[in-house]
């Protein structure tokens, strides 16, 4: 039996792929309901609107949370979302199941303590679905190319072209004779990577367009190593970049940065993070490879590895990272990058894959 209230209510809902748990409390902690709903706009809608006017609701970011914070947002809500990782340690109870997941959910929220992810608005989204989807083609087309060259070692057949997949290296792929089932695999492989290659070129050009008219995209790609398609990611990925007080706090949000671990006396400072946008920092890092050595970042990279060895060659590339990451930051906030990376001279961008 639910308990008659007129304050503002906590609700802390915890999504699964096809059922939900809701629990709504009280902002003192006192339990008005639960209820167990299967996934619809519609259910979601009635049982949301037994939580009184605007009231706080928490769900996890977690598989397929769209369409519940859209939902909810649309209801009226103030919708907050909580980090998987802040709430990791809810997997070490003893007992554990959806309605205490939802209830603590709650407590979190209405004690100040929930740890949260930024919720990006539908146009940020529907941005990161493209840029995101064109990365995994380009895995995908990888994929295809490697095993084409894993096919080729089985038989033992020397590659003599630089690039078996551009104009000379297709003609000489076309004159090999290879027996089955390996000329069909082949065959196959070239066609697949064709296909993706289609609509990986597809997929710039929407992105590009989307973005034709923001300032931040054409301010970032001043920067060296930077062009259309690593600036759509970095655009996508960052969203507002006003949420983030300062370039360290981008960074440290990217992953960029070491671990701390500090205890008494004790301070332990690790390997990054590696907790932010994989998608973002594969972008920043392969920006930094195409930087010129003659450029500010070139140089602090290019210093590392002198002082270090060959074998720093990664602490080298994540610092450039961070660094270009740095001027992302200013580039984005202040409309312009005062403190350009490249010499007087040298193209800004290079063109990116």
């Amino acid at each position: 039996m639910e308990t008659a209230y007129d304050g503002r209510q906590i609700v802390g809902m915890d999504l699964h792929r096809r059922r939900s748990v809701l629990v709504r409390m009280t902002e003192d902690g006192r339990r008005l309901g639960t209820a167990r709903i299967d996934n619809s706009p519609r259910e979601l809608r009635a049982q949301i609107a037994r939580a009184g006017k605007s009231p706080k609701v928490v769900l996890e970011a977690t598989y397929g949370w769209y369409w519940a914070a859209d939902v909810l947002e649309a209801a009226g809500a103030e919708v907050h979302l909580a980090h998987p990782l802040g709430v990791k340690a809810f997997t070490y109870r003893r007992v554990k199941d959806d309605q205490r997941d939802a209830a603590d959910l709650a407590d979190l929220l209405r004690m100040g303590r929930l740890p949260e992810a930024w919720i990006a608005p539908l146009p940020v989204r529907e941005l990161r679905e493209l840029t995101r989807y064109r990365a995994k083609l380009v895995g995908l087309r990888t994929s295809c190319k490697d095993q084409v060259h894993a096919v080729l070692a089985k038989l033992g057949v020397p590659v003599t072209c630089t690039d078996i997949f551009g104009t000379a290296g297709s003609a000489w792929l076309d004159q090999l004779r290879l027996p089955q089932p390996y000329a069909g695999k082949v065959t196959s492989l070239r066609h697949l990577a064709g296909e993706l290659s289609t609509e990986i070129t597809m997929l710039s050009q929407v992105t590009a367009s989307l973005l034709a008219g923001d300032p931040g995209y054409q301010v970032i790609q001043q920067l060296p190593g930077i062009g259309p398609v690593h600036a759509a990611v970095i655009i996508a990925e960052i969203g507002d970049v006003t949420r983030f007080k300062s370039a360290a706090q981008l960074c440290s949000w990217a992953g960029l940065t070491p671990r701390h671990r500090e205890s008494d006396a004790k301070v332990v400072r690790g390997h990054i993070t590696k907790q932010g946008s994989p998608v973002l920092r594969w972008a920043l890092i392969e920006a930094v490879q195409r930087i010129p050595r003659d450029s500010v970042i070139g140089a602090a990279k290019q210093a590392i590895i002198d002082r270090r060895g060959k074998q720093a060659r990664s602490i080298a590339k994540v610092a450039a990272a961070r660094r270009l990451l740095t001027l992302v930051f200013y580039g984005l906030r202040d409309g312009q990058i005062r403190c350009l990376s490249s010499s007087p001279g040298q193209p800004p961008a290079q063109p990116d894959d």
